[in-house]
């Protein structure tokens, strides 16, 4: 089993930025990809971005060239940097990761989740 811890999310203005991190613990060793989706009242999950063990990312036509994805392998740890945060990127952000073998947008872990609201 994989437990996953998120923080970083807050209340923030339009155009301000974030950054949210994600640490795991427990089977270390059976994750490939990590990764982020969202949540927001009233509509569907999102996947948001993901990067796999070996560094390939992976994003959402939604978060590409203001969200950017990393990595460090040595602290199992994840981070999602949100730059021009608009108010539709308001909601619930939770951390995933997926099995080796696994596509990269593939979960089965995730962790508590992180609220983030873009005021306008």
């Amino acid at each position: 089993q994989v437990q996953l811890v998120e923080s970083g999310g807050g209340l923030v203005q339009a155009g301000g930025s974030l950054r949210l991190s994600c640490t795991a613990s427990g089977s270390i060793a059976s994750i490939n990809a990590m990764g982020w989706f969202r949540q927001a009242p009233g509509k569907q999950r999102e996947l948001v971005a993901a990067i796999t063990r070996g560094g390939r990312t992976k994003y959402a036509d939604s978060g590409k060239g203001r969200f950017t994805i990393s990595r460090d392998n040595a602290k199992n740890t994840a981070y999602l940097q949100m730059i021009s945060l608009k108010p539709e990127d308001t909601g619930v952000y939770y951390c995933y990761t997926g099995p080796r073998g696994g596509n990269i947008w593939a979960f089965d872990s995730w962790g508590q989740g992180t609220q983030v609201t873009v005021s306008s």
